[in-house]
C-alpha cells in the first residue's frame, strides 16, 4: 500500500538535486588555471611568510653554488671507478660510462677528474656554513638570526645545509620545481624545507631576508643569482646592506672580469667593491661576521615585529 503522506512531485524534485559545487579554494580545476594564477602566486608567498613566523626566523645567509659539485668521497670513488674498476670481473668498456667511444671516455674521465678537483668548494661551504651556525648559535634573542639558507638540492646546497644541521642550527631549503626534479637533500630543516613552482617567488625569499650571500663556484643559475643581488646593491633598492662574499678567487677570475666593464664605462669603478674575494672558510666567516657586526648586530631604535625581518624596498 502506498505511504499516503508521500508526495510524488517532492521525490522527483529530490532526484534532480544538484551536487554541492566545490569551494573556489577546493577547486583544482581553478586553482591550476591562468585565472587562479594570483592565488597561487599569493600562496608562494604567505605560506614561506608563515612558516617563517612560526619557526622563528628573523633573517638569513644565503649560500649559492653548484647543484653538480660532490663531496670529496663521492667524487673520488666515481673517478676510482671510471680509471680502475674495482669488481671482480670489471664491466666491459661498452657497460662503462662513455661507452665505445674512446673520445666520450675520455671526456668522461676528463669531467671526473675536475670534480675531484670542484670537491673542496664542497668541503669549504660545510665548513663555512658549520662555523657560521655555531657563531648564529651564541647570539642573542629570540628569533634565530642569519639562518643558512641554500636553494635546497644537492651540490654546494646541500654542503651549507649540511654544515648548518651538523651545527645543531636550523636550515632553510627553497627548492624549484624542475622538468627534471631536484629532491630537497636531507640535511635541510624539515619544517623549513619549501618548494616553489615560480622562480620570482623563490628569489623573493633568498632577496628579501638574506643579509649576506655567499656565492660559490657555479654555473648560469649562480650567475643569475649573483648579479641579481648585486644589481639590487648597486640600485640600492633595498633598505640594507647586504654583504657578499664570492669565494674561489681563481675559479671566479676565469669566469668574471668586472674590471673590463668598469673600463669600458658599463659600471662604476666603485661597483666592483660591492662584493669581496674569499679563498678560506676561516677568511670567509671573518668577512661575514664584521659585516653582520656592523651593519645588523647594532642596538636597534625600535623593537621589530616577532617575524621574518623582510627588507624594505626603497622608493
Amino acid at each position: 500500500m502506498d505511504n499516503p503522506n508521500k508526495n510524488p512531485e517532492t521525490a522527483a524534485a529530490k532526484t534532480h538535486l544538484l551536487e554541492a559545487a566545490p569551494l573556489a579554494y577546493f577547486n583544482p580545476e581553478f586553482l591550476n588555471s591562468p585565472d587562479g594564477r594570483i592565488l597561487r602566486i599569493l600562496s608562494e608567498y604567505a605560506e614561506p611568510l608563515s612558516r617563517f613566523r612560526r619557526e622563528r626566523i628573523q633573517d638569513t645567509v644565503v649560500f649559492f653554488g653548484s647543484a653538480r659539485f660532490a663531496c670529496l668521497s663521492e667524487a673520488q670513488q666515481a673517478l676510482t671507478i671510471l680509471e680502475k674498476p674495482g669488481s671482480a670481473t670489471p664491466a666491459s668498456r661498452k657497460h662503462q660510462p662513455g661507452g665505445d667511444d674512446a673520445d666520450e671516455l675520455q671526456a668522461t674521465l676528463k669531467r671526473a677528474h675536475a670534480a675531484v678537483e670542484m670537491a673542496r668548494y664542497y668541503e669549504d661551504a660545510q665548513k663555512l656554513a658549520h662555523i657560521l651556525t655555531e657563531w648564529t648559535k651564541s647570539l642573542p634573542g629570540k628569533r634565530h638570526r642569519f639562518v643558512v639558507t641554500s636553494g635546497g638540492g644537492p651540490g654546494i646546497m646541500e654542503a651549507a645545509n649540511r654544515g648548518a644541521r651538523d651545527a645543531g642550527g636550523k636550515t632553510i631549503g627553497l627548492n624549484i620545481r624542475l622538468p627534471f626534479e631536484q629532491y630537497p637533500n636531507q640535511y635541510i630543516t624539515p619544517e623549513l624545507n619549501f618548494e616553489f613552482h615560480y622562480f620570482f617567488m623563490r628569489k623573493y625569499w633568498f632577496a628579501y631576508l638574506a643579509k649576506a650571500l655567499v656565492v660559490f663556484p657555479g654555473g648560469f643559475g649562480t650567475l643569475d643569482e649573483l648579479f641579481e643581488i648585486l644589481t639590487l646593491a648597486q640600485t640600492q633598492k633595498l633598505a640594507k646592506k647586504i654583504i657578499v662574499i664570492v669565494y674561489g678567487k681563481q675559479y671566479w677570475s676565469h669566469v668574471l672580469n668586472l674590471e673590463a666593464l668598469a673600463d669600458a664605462g658599463a659600471i662604476s669603478p666603485e661597483d666592483t667593491k660591492l662584493f669581496s674575494f674569499c679563498d678560506t672558510p676561516e677568511e670567509a666567516f671573518e668577512c661575514l661576521k664584521e659585516g653582520l657586526t656592523k651593519y645588523h648586530l647594532q642596538p636597534q631604535k625600535t623593537v621589530p615585529e616577532e617575524g621574518p625581518e623582510i627588507a624594505k624596498t626603497l622608493p
